[in-house]
């Protein structure tokens, strides 16, 4: 297990600044599951976590069976805790077959307001369809409705992360999503950002006002956007792309237009950024890979893995702290739950010197005393 540091933090500063680390006892970060590749199971990907109402704790995740590619055959797959997340079951149970032409994959779990869990992902058929769809479940996820496409068109190749989809306070579900083609024309490894609005828990669907377009010298585009509601109901999105740093725009009519996408202060390589709430507080938590003073070696890669926080709705952030570090890690698509008493996350954390950086999956947990401590 890599190191983790506390930084001593005299209230809540720029990412930029230069602080002294000091280290954390090792039992502030805990790695609680590991699920490598094998030969039949080239890779095991991103996934999301919902707690039943019994406490048990499921997380879903992507089982790729067909090799390591992002277009092999996969099939969503679970394991379960009863213990808050300290220990996991031993074997997979399958949660959705491989029900598209190249595979499905990309979880998001969320409670609703009317207390049903649904069960979002992709059903990638091609290169030029790969759409998100919902399944629900009034049973405590003992079993799932058939599957509602939550945008029936224009068909397209439409990237949502995992662990992405939000209820916002007012009831409406939100699924940010980067589109990469339409159907009939050949993938674009640049994004435009469109998000799909729901005012009837699912039941039909709508593509937002506002389309995210990157300046021209972005080769990425905006990609694998992500959304957080701030306390005074205002949504923040961040996206990625390839300029170095996260940009960030915002919605203050839950999600149906958004302002233009601006720099942040947040150093990156092309990768995502996870980030939500701490329950109970006005304090948002942010996991990326801060490239913030990184040597050269380290340029492009997603490592480390750090996690900040921001206690005005994300102008400004601490230091951070380092909760994986390995030179040769790829640590990304992560997922977040918290439960009473310590933080999860699930994330890729493949050892490039080993492994695809996307093979295996790793479930790690924080206390969250150590979170208020920060």
């Amino acid at each position: 297990m890599s190191s983790f540091f506390l930084i001593a933090l005299a209230g809540i500063i720029n990412t930029a600044a230069v602080a002294d680390a000091l280290p954390i006892p090792a039992n502030n970060i805990e790695v609680v599951l590991d699920l490598p590749p094998s030969p039949d199971n080239p890779r095991n990907s991103e996934g999301d976590f919902i707690q039943l109402h019994n406490g048990r704790i499921l997380f879903v995740y992507t089982r790729f069976t067909g090799g390591s590619g992002d277009h092999a055959a996969a099939f969503l797959a679970s394991r379960y805790s009863d213990d808050g997340g300290c220990t996991w079951s031993k074997e997979d149970q399958m949660v959705v077959a491989n029900e598209g032409d190249m595979n499905v994959m990309s979880v998001s779990l969320l409670r609703l307001h009317d207390d049903t869990i649904a069960l979002f992902y992709l059903r990638k058929n091609a290169e030029d369809d790969c759409r998100p769809l919902m399944r629900l479940s009034r049973d405590e996820a003992a079993t799932w409705s058939a599957p509602v496409l939550c945008i029936p068109k224009p068909i397209g190749y439409y990237v949502v992360n995992n662990d992405r989809v939000v209820q916002t306070k007012k009831g409406r579900l939100i699924i940010p999503a980067s589109l990469h083609a339409l159907k009939g024309d050949p993938f674009s490894s640049r994004g435009r950002v469109v998000c799909y609005l729901s005012d009837d828990s699912g039941g039909t669907w709508r593509a937002s006002k506002t389309m995210l377009d990157a300046p021209p010298s972005f080769r990425t585009g905006f990609q694998e956007p992500g959304i957080v509601q701030l306390p005074d109901g205002k949504l923040l999105m961040l996206l990625r792309n390839d300029s170095g740093v996260l940009y960030r725009s915002f919605s203050v009519d839950d999600g149906e237009t958004w302002s233009e996408a601006t720099a942040t202060t947040l150093k990156t390589p092309v990768s995502p950024a996870s980030f939500e709430m701490i329950p109970g507080t006005n304090t948002l938590l942010l996991l990326w890979n801060d490239h913030s003073g990184i040597p050269e070696a380290l340029k492009g890669k997603r490592t480390p893995l750090t996690l900040a926080l921001s206690k005005d709705n994300g102008e400004t952030w601490s230091t951070g702290c380092t909760v994986e570090d390995n030179p040769a890690g790829w640590y990304c698509y992560t997922a977040m739950m918290f439960t009473d008493t310590h933080l999860l996350l699930g994330y890729c954390a493949g050892d490039t010197k080993l492994m695809s950086g996307l093979s295996l999956t790793r479930i790690t947990r924080i206390p969250l005393d150590y979170l208020k401590g920060l």
